[in-house]
Order: structure tokens, then C-alpha cells, then sequence
């Protein structure tokens, strides 16, 4: 059975599958990236993952994997193949994909985690059908992937869907980025997670701790989430106006608060456009799982000859 091998490289954990011609999830696997054990470390772990899940297929169903795909946080080259830059795995240009191909034998594709995922939510999830579509994982942090007719848009420098680093409030809190007031510092789980802890005095609550007690009725917790969905929403709008997507999907763990985060995100975002259309605001479809997915997606359409030899990331 022809299949591909889909890895998803995360801060603190990998994700990975085997993945048959008609998108079938035949073999799941999972394991640590050891990022406390150096870079280099979490270079030669997805190595050996790699080789383990080649070997898993030719044992189970005959045949080698006839391509990869391997989706990665922080910077990423993806036409080099370089894994650029990435603070929370202490690595800087390491050509991954050269790396993998050598050690499998078979094409590689490596692509940028977030842009896959919404690669994966845009052809298969809560985007499939729209020709335009925003995802926006919020998460830690908060990125954006931009789907255009199939694939998803990388920049011509790889930066393209940093949402996370609008200004919503200038001036503001500090940002690691350099900025002050970015969208993230107020709108990601971590920055919910972060005034909740503060607003409560409990340093062990979290973002889902918030949201249950605004489900509750718990009025500070209404505070401190009011003040992260009119935060989110200004970064929304500000994408919207450029971007004109007819989806808008959101993602991440924030995103798992159901409707206590989309009815008043959805209100926040009609009251604030004007002249712009309104898009379907929707939660994101393949939760954890969307990376791998891509990642999946990307190693196929190596194989029918679609990825181009741009940054971007095509169908």
C-alpha cells in the first residue's frame, strides 16, 4: 500500500502518522523532541523517528514510505528546506530536509507548523470549500496561516500570518518580538492564562480555568476575558481588511472554550466592521491532529508533482 510519512515537531513533542493515498491515517505514532538534551538532539530524535516510521511501513504494508513531510515551529525556509530558526528548540539553519531525504531515500517536504496546519484545515477541515480563508491557532503564542485557493502563502521572506504581532495596543505590554502591545500579549491562552492567574491570585489557573468561571457567571473572569476577545477582535478586523477571507477559522487551545469564546468574538467582530464583508467565523476542525494532517498533505502532493519551487505551498 503506497503511503506517505507525516511528522509534526512541536516545543516539547512529536506527532506522526502514516498516511495512505486516499488520506487514510494508517499507523499514529508519538514521542518526546528531547529539546532539554540540545538542538542537536532534537535533530537526530526526528531522524530516528523518521527511520522507525520507514521501517514500520515496510514491515506493515510492503513497501517503504515513497515520500515525507515534516511540519516545524519557528522560522522556516521551505523552499531551501532549511529549518531557519526556532527559540524554543535552540536550533538555527538546519537543513532538515536534506537531512531526512538522505536518511529516508524518498522526496521530503518540510513546512512551517502553523501554515500546515491551516494547509490541513483549509483542503480537509473547517475551511474545506472556501476559497479564502484566515487560520488563527491561539495558542502560547498566535499565528495565522493564509489560504488562497488551496495552498497557503508563505511571504516572500516566510513571515507571512504573524497576526500575533499586530499592535492592538500601542504602546503596551512588552512583546519578546521587540514591539509593545502585540495582539498576542493579551489574546493567546498563555497571556488568558496569565491574567487570570494574576486577577485570582492562584498561579497554577489557566485560560480553560477562566473560561469556566465565565460559563459560571464569575464576573472578574468576564473582565479578563472581555479584555482578550476585544483584544482578538481588533486583530481580526485589522486581518480581515487586508486579507478579505470568506472562512475565518480559529484554532488553538482558547478555541476549545466552544461558544463562551465565539458568540462574543463573532458580536465583537460585526460591531467593529464597517465597509468590510463579514466572514464565517468557525472553530478549526482537526484540532492537535492538524499538523500531522498536513504534513501529510504535503509529502502527497510531492508525489503528484504540485509543490512548486517557490516559497509558497500549493495544491
Amino acid at each position: 500500500m503506497r503511503h506517505v510519512i507525516a511528522l509534526d515537531v512541536g516545543g516539547t513533542g512529536m506527532k506522526a502518522a502514516l498516511v495512505g493515498d486516499d488520506g487514510a491515517l494508517l499507523h499514529r505514532a508519538r514521542r518526546a523532541t528531547g529539546r532539554e538534551r540540545g538542538p542537536e538532539t532534537v535533530v537526530a530524535g526526528i531522524l530516528e523517528f523518521a527511520a522507525e516510521l520507514r521501517a514500520y511501513g515496510a514491515e506493515h504494508y510492503g513497501t517503504p514510505a515513497a515520500a515525507a513531510g515534516i511540519a516545524v515551529p519557528g522560522i522556516v525556509d521551505e523552499e531551501h528546506g532549511t529549518a531557519v530558526y526556532s527559540a524554543n528548540l535552540g536550533w538555527q539553519d538546519v537543513p532538515l530536509r536534506a537531512l531526512l531525504a538522505e536518511r529516508l531515500g524518498v522526496p521530503v517536504a518540510l513546512g512551517h507548523d502553523v501554515r500546515t496546519g491551516g494547509l490541513a484545515e483549509g483542503r480537509i477541515g473547517a475551511g474545506r470549500g472556501a476559497d479564502r480563508f484566515l487560520f488563527v491557532p491561539l495558542g502560547t503564542g498566535i499565528a495565522g496561516a493564509i489560504g488562497i485557493d488551496g495552498r497557503v502563502e508563505s511571504g516572500a521572506h516566510g513571515f507571512a500570518g504573524e497576526i500575533g504581532h499586530i499592535v492592538v495596543r500601542p504602546g503596551g505590554a512588552p512583546c519578546p518580538c521587540g514591539q509593545r502591545g502585540c495582539l498576542e500579549r493579551y489574546a493567546s491562552a498563555a497571556a488568558v492564562s496569565e491574567a487570570w492567574a494574576a486577577a485570582g491570585g492562584n498561579p497554577d489557573a489557566d485560560a480553560a480555568d477562566c473560561a469556566r468561571a465565565v460559563a459560571a457567571g464569575d464576573p472578574e473572569a468576564g473582565r479578563v476575558w472581555r479584555t482578550a476577545v476585544d483584544a482578538l477582535a481588533d486583530g481580526l478586523v485589522t486581518a480581515l481588511t487586508l486579507l478579505d477571507p470568506r472562512t475565518l477559522i480559529i484554532g488553538g487551545g482558547l478555541a476549545e472554550a466552544g461558544e463562551v469564546l465565539f458568540q462574543p468574538l463573532r458580536d465583537a467582530v460585526r460591531s467593529r466592521v464597517t465597509f468590510q464583508k463579514l466572514p464565517s467565523i468557525v472553530p478549526a476542525a482537526l484540532g492537535d491532529s492538524a499538523g500531522c494532517l498536513g504534513a501529510g498533505l504535503l509529502a502527497r502532493d510531492l508525489l503528484t508533482g504540485t509543490i512548486p519551487t517557490t516559497p509558497e505551498v500549493s495544491t
